[in-house]
């Protein structure tokens, strides 16, 4: 059977949006699924609009650009508003934080909103794990890659000073996101 998903993550540079895409792309790999992969980020490294874009197949990808996501991942609110547009089908799900994003509820997508940043404060005193408790509550959510091969992934590409606490984040958002699919 066929698998294939197409997935962005989107929000400012600094909020861990291109170390979550890689990471999800990764750990793809790691369960040895095809991936296909780019980022892009605004000429500001901090502030300004970053992009992960990941597909992921159990066969090979022939072309390697997102036509139209599955899978919205935001960060901000200008990322939501960039792409729902193009966002259709009982399929399509975003997952989203709602301090940062305010969804438009007319659209006939599934739409979730973790409370990540939050979390990430009251729990760690750092907001910038926000970024692993969404991409694990959107993993639960989905089924796309296996919390195990994210926590090997984070184990090999994360600095060593953050492991620990990319694995607390994981271990959160995978739980809220298992929660919300019972």
């Amino acid at each position: 059977m066929l698998m294939f998903k197409q997935v962005r993550l989107s929000g400012f540079g600094g909020q861990g949006v291109i170390l979550a895409g890689t990471l999800l792309g990764h750990a793809a790999i790691a369960e040895g699924k095809w991936v296909a992969g780019s980022n892009a980020y605004g000429a500001q490294a901090r502030g300004g609009n970053a992009t992960a874009e990941v597909i992921i197949s159990n066969q090979k990808i022939s072309f390697p650009h997102i036509i139209t996501a599955d899978l919205l991942i935001a960060f901000s609110q200008s990322a939501y508003n960039r792409y729902q547009a193009d966002l259709e089908g009982e399929q399509t799900m975003v997952v989203y934080d709602p301090l940062l994003v305010e969804v438009d509820q007319q659209k006939k997508i599934r739409q979730i909103g973790i409370q990540a940043t939050e979390l990430a404060l009251e729990h760690y005193d750092n907001k910038q794990a926000a970024n692993i408790i969404l991409l694990a509550a959107a993993a639960a959510l989905t089924g796309i890659v296996g919390r195990e091969a994210l926590e090997k992934v984070i184990h090999e590409k994360v600095d060593k000073r953050f492991v620990e606490l990319n694995l607390k984040a994981l271990s959160l958002g995978w739980g809220l996101g298992e929660k919300l699919t019972a």
